[in-house]
């Protein structure tokens, strides 16, 4: 038996939840803007006192590596952190584009998506990456990984060849804006949440491939751009 804590903060959703082999036992979760640092702390209080579980019950903490907004995958990175030393137990990172696209399997599996021919189907999570950008990778029906995560400007060109040899469904923050780019792909609409990471860090459990928390640093894919202001301040 495991008690896995889960944390995801890539993206304007914070989600926060207590896994128990593999199944989800509470959430909290918040689309309110990206004020993750204020409330990531406040979830996991609270799912504490609603499940009755002690900080000392938990196996280990899990948390999305992205790619995502950098600060809010620093937050919930460092929270993790924080949680990991504070209880000695280890950290597991979980690939955020894999555990979105587990959310949307399972919203086809609980009947929420009704997609014909989805077991064809080509899955897309895209992660807005601002202008027409977006962090994107490519899965199957049964959630495994077609290609690499990677960085995509797009255009009607874009996911050709998946497209032209199957349907292409494309979801996440940065799916509403590819939408009639990509005008053969269908858009669903689906967001990221600790759901699709249960059974991911459940796995990464009991494979005890964990990561090393002094020196884990998230996926940003891209690096992080300071750029300085133009507004005169004096």
């Amino acid at each position: 038996m495991a008690l896995i804590l889960c944390i995801e903060t890539g993206t304007d959703i914070c989600s926060v939840g207590i896994v128990k082999d593999g199944e989800l036992l509470s959430l909290r979760e918040s689309d309110a803007g990206r004020d993750h640092a204020s409330k990531v702390g406040v979830f996991v209080d609270e799912l504490l006192r609603e499940t009755g579980i002690s900080p000392q019950d938990i196996d280990a903490i899990a948390v999305g590596k992205g790619p995502g907004s950098y600060t809010g995958l620093r937050i919930g990175v460092s929270f993790a952190k924080g949680l990991c030393y504070g209880l000695s137990i280890p950290l597991i990172a979980i690939n955020s584009m894999e555990a979105l696209a587990n959310v949307a399997i399972e919203d086809y599996q609980a009947g929420i998506i009704d997609i014909e021919n989805w077991n064809e189907a080509m899955l897309c999570p895209m992660v807005d990456a601002r202008r027409m950008e977006v962090y994107a990778q490519i899965f199957n029906a049964q959630g495994e990984a077609c290609s690499e995560v990677s960085a995509e400007i797009v255009t009607e060109e874009s996911f050709r060849q998946v497209r032209n040899e199957s349907t292409l469904i494309i979801f996440g923050s940065g799916a509403a804006k590819c939408s009639e780019v990509l005008s053969d792909a269908i858009a669903i609409e689906i967001t990221p949440s600790v759901r699709g990471m249960a059974r991911l860090a459940q796995r990464a459990f009991d494979a005890k491939e964990f990561v090393d928390v002094a020196y884990f640093e998230p996926f940003y894919l891209k690096n992080f751009v300071v750029t300085t202001s133009k507004k005169r301040l004096f």
